[in-house]
């Protein structure tokens, strides 16, 4: 598993720079990526993970429909005035989105930990559960282009690399620090793109 492990690091290093760059293409990366850690993960014992990893697939093809219907419909209505106009703007998670996502958050990390305890032998099941819940907001946040969606990645980076050391995955962790790092720097960049969707 090991080489297949380095794979899924280097597609993930290419999706983060994609992410950061907020390129359409980051969810080619995004299909691919979870592909590969679906059997990581379960080897592993993260069974959340590799179950998240399925809905990371499905995701992959919806963010992509998303971005790209957007881009449709500006093109379509002779709005593009150029190629940085007719992606998704990025903008702000609307303030009435918060609470909806905090009651999905807990109720998939209810879930999943009851799952996990219950009915697996995993040895890190509310870790597992709290990063995979935590994870598909933020994946939804992503979809929408909402520049919030970062910091809820930084939680979810920094976590995943402490379980993924206790776990053996050191390659893995490595990668999820710098996911951790870059995605300080993915918040200010996205900020800054703020102003200029205004």
């Amino acid at each position: 598993m090991r080489w297949l492990e380095i794979a899924g690091v280097i597609t993930g290093l290419i999706y983060l720079w994609l992410e950061y760059r907020a390129d359409i293409r980051l969810w080619v990366a995004g299909i691919i990526m979870p592909a590969i850690y679906i059997p990581v993960y379960y080897t592993s014992g993260f069974y959340a993970d590799a179950g998240v990893n399925v809905c990371y697939l499905l995701a992959g093809l919806y963010g992509w429909m998303f971005w790209r219907g957007r881009r449709s419909r500006d093109n379509a209505a002779g709005t593009s005035g150029g190629a940085n106009h007719s992606r998704l703007p990025i903008s702000r998670t609307p303030r009435r989105m918060w609470l909806p996502m905090f009651l999905i958050f807990i109720a998939i990390f209810a879930a999943l930990a009851l799952l996990l305890t219950r009915f697996t032998d995993s040895t890190v099941p509310y870790g597992d559960g709290f990063t995979t819940a935590l994870s598909i907001v933020a994946l939804w946040m992503l979809s929408r282009k909402y520049v919030e969606q970062w910091l809820i990645w930084v939680a979810v980076d920094a976590v995943c690399s402490g379980l993924y050391i206790y776990k053996g995955l050191h390659p893995t962790a490595g990668l999820y620090a710098l996911y951790a790092v870059i995605a300080v720097f993915g918040y200010v960049k996205w900020k800054k793109g703020l102003a200029t969707n205004t």
